[in-house]
């Protein structure tokens, strides 16, 4: 294992920043595994940081192929985790709404620009994202339709759930979409939490990656079988959203099956405790995604189902 620096810059008022990868193996560029762009992606670190000690300990035993390269960065923004910021706290822009950067533009542009030319000869980019919405998935791949259909790729992970993604006009200045214009298989991993470490979707979420490896010949590891991956597109979701404003009673969390007119949670007058509203499941399913902060916005979304 090499650690490498892949962007420094001073500040006047604290140490210096540097972002560092860690790389396993030498030769073809075959993976690349980013991790947190934005402060409060606290799990998506988490996740990478045990796939640094994962690799390192198969580096050593002599189990990575000869010949390709994985390249590990856990973190991007730690300047905001430090400070507990989502956001890059100067300006408050996302470095992740940055791509494919600008070298002699804004401080997040720059890093955008300092990430990709090291990320693009990669044959296949997996990051760690979250979603904008407060809450918890069922852990899950993404992917972003672009003219190169890679969905095969994303069921080897084994997880439950393969997203492909219509893009947004938003989706054209994020590290997937650039990736995959730039001719890489790009797979954005959603942990199931952002901004607390939940252990059994991290654990999860690590021997997916680890499976990904193994099945592409990448490490010599056994790992149990994943789920057979359902393929889910746009029309298979439907959204919830708060019809009101009020504490978040949550009566199902994500992964929960739920069944057409069940209760699923309550809005809360936060004065005196009235049941304000029910939200009840429109249909049978599965809840995919669920909002998990304590106080929930009008027309916030509460739950996704599929």
């Amino acid at each position: 294992m090499e650690k490498i620096k892949i962007f420094s810059m001073k500040s006047p008022y604290r140490e210096a920043f540097h972002i560092s990868g860690y790389v396993f193996g030498s030769g073809e560029k075959s993976v690349a595994i980013v991790g947190a762009m934005r402060g409060d992606e606290v799990q998506q670190q988490f996740v990478c940081s045990q796939l640094v000690r994962i690799l390192t300990d198969l580096e050593q035993r002599g189990m990575l192929a000869h010949d390709h390269e994985i390249l590990v960065i856990p973190s991007a923004n730690h300047f905001s985790m430090n400070i507990g910021k989502r956001f890059w706290p100067m300006d408050n822009t996302d470095i992740n709404r940055m791509f494919p950067g600008y070298g002699l533009g804004e401080t997040t542009q720059r890093i955008a620009s300092a990430l990709f030319d090291k990320l693009k000869d990669y044959e296949t980019g997996v990051q760690l994202a979250s979603y904008h919405f407060a809450g918890e998935f069922v852990p899950h791949v993404r992917v972003i339709k672009t003219a190169v259909d890679i969905s095969a790729g994303a069921k080897v992970f084994g997880f439950p759930y393969v997203y492909l993604k219509t893009p947004e006009p938003f989706d054209t200045v994020m590290l997937n979409y650039n990736w995959q214009i730039w001719n890489t298989a790009a797979y954005s991993i959603y942990a199931g939490t952002t901004d607390v470490i939940d252990k059994t979707s991290a654990k999860q979420t690590w021997l997916s990656i680890i499976r990904f490896l193994s099945e592409n010949g990448l490490v010599k590891r056994d790992v149990f079988p994943g789920y057979k991956s359902q393929v889910l597109e746009d029309k298979d979701f439907t959204t919830i959203s708060a019809p009101c404003a009020g504490i978040f009673y949550k009566l199902k969390s994500s992964g929960n099956e739920v069944r057409r007119s069940e209760t699923i949670a309550k809005i809360l007058d936060p004065y005196n405790g009235s049941v304000l509203a029910q939200i009840s499941a429109p249909k049978d399913g599965v809840i995919f995604f669920a909002h998990s902060k304590a106080l929930i916005m009008e027309k916030t979304a509460a739950f996704q189902i599929v």
